[in-house]
């Protein structure tokens, strides 16, 4: 099928985690609401439209939402509803169409080309999105168009609770009048950028020479200016979940050796963490394993708010470790596993408290993408040379 014959739609519920927390409580309906870390050095995870009117947004310091909107109502977040409800909408998602993608927790796209042979393209959305209102109870939002990155911009102006097609053709005026921070590529560094340069509609790129853009934004410049001008052939990719990461280490030698044991856990959970941390990806179950050297293997688990900071999970997987381990015996093998895994490496640590370890956390793993994995390491963990 020729890419100009593509019919994508996006699907993304619109405040996700404040819909989940309405539907367990109808007081909170109308009324602003925040999640994240509750205390005053947490971050707003999410937040009702009723909050957005006072400026708030995701990832702004508590302590600043509290201080716009003292009457709204704070909770601290539920990754097992999250996990839930995101799975329900999956569920109807995946009985309905024949090639979708979960983005995110929240977010899908799915493509419908060549569907319209047996019924019309819209119609079919525009139903998909009435079955996972009426049967999950939480609202969508939905953009279709002929690709991914115009559908997820329509899906932006269609919200809260409605549903955008832009037809062929019709891209570039759509986009025109739109800020570039629409654009799903522009952040915060990149736009300040396009602002200095005196970009700030969509409408200005589109205008551009193409080689003007990539001349002072490199090859970003050039994605900019294609999906400034609707241009975005990447494909819609099938959704298969990774389920967990894990890491096993079996020793040479059988050890009741407390001190190494710690050390070699924390280090397996410090590279698993920022193996999620890379793969932007957040995990609510932890797994610890443990294997005496009369082969008795024991296992235990333990829900966890998403994350994938250490100063989360480390303490987790260390408490597993002692509510499992029994110092008469010698230990064969240990290993930590990670599950329930969603997208959201962006919204690393939202339900955290610590503003501080969140960009001490971002540091540490800069330096790691330059100078390797085990360049900066916990102290704690620094005697195990190796988790392998």
């Amino acid at each position: 099928m020729s890419p100009e014959n593509r019919a994508i739609v996006h699907m993304d519920l619109d405040t996700f985690f404040v819909s989940c927390e309405r539907l367990l409580d109808s007081r909170l309906n109308g009324k602003p609401v925040l999640i994240g870390g509750t205390s005053d050095r947490g971050v707003v995870a999410s937040c009702s439209y009723e909050a957005r009117k006072f400026g708030i947004h995701s990832a702004m310091p508590m302590r600043m939402a509290k201080q716009l909107c003292p009457e709204a109502i704070v909770l601290r977040g539920n990754s097992g509803i999250y996990s839930k409800y995101s799975n329900l909408v999956t569920d109807v998602i995946k009985d309905s169409v024949p090639l979708y993608e979960k983005s995110s927790v929240d977010e899908f796209y799915i493509d419908l080309t060549g569907m319209d042979k047996f019924f019309g393209c819209h119609q079919l959305a525009s139903e998909l999105r009435e079955r996972i209102i009426s049967e999950t109870g939480l609202p969508i939002s939905f953009g279709m168009s002929g690709n991914k990155t115009v559908s997820k911009i329509a899906t932006g102006e269609a919200k809260p609770n409605n549903q955008i097609q832009i037809l062929k053709g019709t891209e570039k005026p759509f986009l025109a009048p739109l800020s570039v921070r629409k654009i799903p590529m522009v952040g915060e560094v990149t736009y300040k950028s396009l602002c200095d340069l005196g970009i700030k509609q969509i409408k200005v790129v589109q205008e551009m020479p193409m080689q003007l853009m990539h001349k002072v934004l490199g090859k970003n410049g050039l994605s900019i200016w294609k999906k400034a001008n609707g241009i975005d052939n990447s494909p819609v990719v099938q959704y298969h979940e990774r389920k967990s990461i894990s890491t096993e280490r079996t020793f040479d030698k059988d050890t009741t050796d407390v001190h190494k044991l710690k050390s070699i856990i924390i280090a397996m959970a410090e590279n698993l963490a920022y193996q999620l941390r890379r793969g932007h990806k957040l995990t609510a179950c932890i797994t610890f394993k443990i294997r005496y050297s009369d082969f008795q293997t024991y296992t235990q688990q333990k829900r966890i708010p998403y994350s994938s900071l250490d100063s989360s999970i480390i303490p987790m997987v260390l408490d597993l470790f002692h509510k499992l381990y029994n110092r008469r015996l010698l230990v064969r093998l240990v290993g930590v596993k990670f599950s329930h895994l969603v997208e959201g490496g962006h919204q690393i640590g939202l339900f955290e408290d610590n503003e501080k370890l969140i960009n001490l956390s971002q540091a540490i793993d800069t330096m790691r993408e330059r100078y390797g994995d085990r360049s900066v390491i916990i102290a704690s963990g620094m005697e195990a040379k190796s988790i392998t």
